[in-house]
């Protein structure tokens, strides 16, 4: 906060007034022409070297003109002439605050005011000092002092009013919002609807996402032609926290209308700045590219030009991109909040994690304690951080076929690239009608290494023990996956998988191995269409052959909630036909149109919800009607433990006119046994 305390000049003006020939200096200093009021002294002193007056008032203008130094130097030989004389002791200690030295201040004020209490300039200038150090609370508490000696003072009342701003600021980066709330409301006691008050309000609601109350305060300000844009602007924001991103966009593209009326270009640029943002929050890439493009044409350079750049990349996919745009605005701007941060997540997008780290906490020494940049760091700990998950579930079908099982997964990651994973999993199944019964232990360990920025390896290798009867085998069992992005917005995942049938006793009792070969590939698109395709080659001991096909086309019609719609087609087909044992068709079939929505029920509670329904043909047989549907709710109970339970059921697969129906009810839950991850302590970015 920048303070001119021009009420010490006119402490020292109530003794001059007889002195009419500097009665022009003084309106010079009092109207801020300082360079001509040192001029003006300057001259002065020449006729009369020893008035004490003239040498004040020139020691002002300078230290005012942008001198402070020197004007430290010329009061301070002031005081050997009047050693204790208040009026140059008051101007001594604020040449400190010019040259921005507030630590060297504070004890002069200090001693100033132990010595005059009752000085307005000086109780005043020592609130200001400590205001200045943000040391809020002592600085209201000496203002409230000075209001008490001059309680009409505007002087006094303004100042009161910054270091309210600056405490009210602090209490929002500690995430103290209601005190920050509170704080600011108390500068309405003087300045009723204050406009740096309305705008840090609107602001402060919009970080804690009351868009209705950050509009409120937007209507407020809005007095005149200019603030009417801003507030716009702001209201436009507003509306995109409160989800409503073509009422966001409306209002954006009325305030372009508005500023092309006046001539403003910080307000212009702040304005289109905000109409290009809305139309990538509404999806309107192609629009936004070329008004980005066009505008640049007459912004040549802006930070905020490739901010737009880099925020468009991100949402395209095109990260990469954004990384390239945020390293021009930090080459600008070295401290710039937005290329700062605005990198950290274009790396994290791009799957380069220590970087990001690392780009975060530079965040944080430029703005301590800055909210998006600690969360940003919480969210990198949290995916790293050791976890204990459970998952636990009960089936069953009309084949009279029940089980349970329960699988433990410990994962720990060393690193940002390494990650080891355990896993055990127990399996009991049962046949009602023949009462025959099998249980599987599976214990799994594996390890996860990224080769490079999206290039993720997974290895996983580890024993089935089966037993049924009086009778048991051991199988060992291997999941290995390639997960790639070969370009932006695909991801392609190459897999090979041995594992033991365990579906019921019957089939764990003949001891069944798959070799499955799989590839899986998703391809996004910038106009809300996906296409994901799965192919999967199965070789059996049993020397069965199957082979699959999954593909699935579909678009994403909501974002919040997050609603997607689409059409299925599965072919399957085994080489040998063995209906007695397990479903083998020589064509199966299968098309259906499903939908997926997902949503928040509160903060905390999320909840997921997809069902598909068609048709499927076996061999040649006739067509039915398949159904199958899921669902799940999960709750956060705190950033460390999480739990979620789900019920899904399908008769998809019918082998017979009756069907097949297959039900399944489970729990799982997370848990994140460690507080930070292992690696903690060896990102040092100082």
């Amino acid at each position: 906060m920048i303070r001119k305390i021009i009420f010490l000049f006119l402490v020292t003006t109530s003794v001059l007034t007889a002195q009419s020939d500097m009665t022009k200096g003084f309106g010079l200093l009092e109207q801020g022409n300082f360079q001509e009021a040192e001029l003006f002294f300057g001259e002065y002193l020449k006729e009369d070297p020893n008035n004490k007056t003239a040498k004040l008032c020139y020691g002002r203008a300078v230290g005012l003109s942008g001198e402070p130094k020197k004007a430290t130097n010329l009061f301070s030989e002031l005081l050997k002439e009047y050693p204790g004389d208040f009026e140059i002791l008051i101007n001594y200690n604020e040449s400190f605050l010019w040259a921005k030295e507030y630590e060297q201040a504070k004890p002069l004020y200090a001693d100033l005011v132990e010595k005059f209490p009752e000085k307005f300039g000086a109780v005043l200038g020592y609130a200001n000092t400590l205001s200045n150090l943000k040391e809020y609370k002592s600085a209201l508490s000496w203002v409230e002092k000075a209001i008490a000696l001059q309680p009409e003072n505007e002087s006094a009342k303004i100042s009161r009013k910054f270091m309210r701003l600056g405490y009210a600021n602090s209490f929002v980066n500690n995430q103290q919002y209601k005190k920050g709330e509170q704080t600011l409301k108390k500068v309405f006691e003087d300045f009723p609807n204050d406009k740096d008050v309305l705008l840090n309000l609107a602001n402060l609601y919009l970080i804690i996402k009351q868009g209705d109350k950050a509009k409120n305060m937007y209507a407020r300000y809005a007095t005149n032609q200019k603030d009417s844009i801003t507030a716009l602007n702001g209201i436009a924001l507003a509306e995109h926290i409160n989800e409503n991103d073509k009422e966001a966009l409306r209002i954006s593209k009325t305030a372009t209308v508005k500023v092309d009326q006046i001539d403003d270009v910080p307000l212009t640029e702040s304005t289109y700045d905000r109409y290009v943002q809305a139309l990538i929050w509404n999806r309107k890439f192609m629009t936004a590219k070329k008004k980005i493009d066009s505008l640049e044409v007459h912004y040549q350079n802006r930070n905020w030009i490739h901010a737009l750049r880099a925020t468009l990349g991100l949402y395209t996919g095109d990260a990469k991109s954004s990384v390239k745009s945020y390293d021009r605005i930090l080459a600008n701007d070295s401290a710039s909040f937005d290329g700062n941060l605005g990198k950290a997540n274009a790396l994290f997008a791009s799957d380069r994690i220590i970087p990001a780290y690392k780009m975060a906490n530079q965040t944080l020494k430029f703005y301590k304690n800055q909210k998006d940049a600690k969360g940003f760091i919480e969210k990198l700990n949290l995916m790293h951080t050791p976890t204990v998950e459970e998952h636990a579930a009960y089936t069953f079908d009309n084949g009279n076929n029940t089980a349970f099982f329960t699988n433990t997964t410990v994962d720990v990651p060393f690193s940002t690239k390494f990650k080891t994973t355990l896993s055990y999993l127990y399996r009991t199944t049962e046949n009602t009608v023949t009462v025959n019964k099998a249980n599987s232990h599976v214990v799994v360990a594996g390890l996860h290494y990224k080769l490079f920025p999206k290039g993720l390896l997974k290895a996983n290798v580890g024993i089935n023990n089966s037993r049924f009867l009086d009778d048991s085998y051991t199988q060992p069992v291997i999941d290995i996956k390639l997960d790639l992005q070969p370009f932006k917005m695909q991801n392609l995942t190459l897999g090979y998988q041995r594992e033991v049938q365990n579906f019921n006793a019957e089939l764990i009792e003949r001891e069944i191995i798959q070799n499955h070969y799989g590839l899986n590939y998703n391809l996004g698109t910038n106009v809300n269409f996906g296409w994901y395709t799965q192919l999967m080659h199965t070789q059996q001991s049993d020397e069965n052959v199957r082979n699959l096909l999954f593909t699935s086309l579909y678009y994403n019609v909501l974002r919040k909630p997050a609603l997607k719609m689409g059409l299925n087609y599965q072919y399957i087909t085994f080489k040998d036909q063995v209906p007695t044992i397990y479903f083998s068709p020589k064509k199966y079939q299968a098309v259906e149109i499903f939908a997926d929505v997902r949503g928040k029920i509160s903060e905390e509670t999320t909840y997921a919800v997809s069902a598909a329904t068609g048709i499927q043909k076996v061999e040649e047989d006739p067509n039915t009607n398949i159904f199958r549907a899921e669902a799940s709710v999960n709750h956060q109970f705190s950033k460390r433990f999480s739990s979620s339970v789900y019920a899904k059921y399908s008769n998809i697969a019918s082998a017979t006119a009756a069907g097949f129906e297959f039900t399944e009810i489970g729990l799982k839950a997370k848990w994140l046994f460690l507080k930070k991850p292992l690696f903690h302590k060896k990102l040092n970015f100082d």
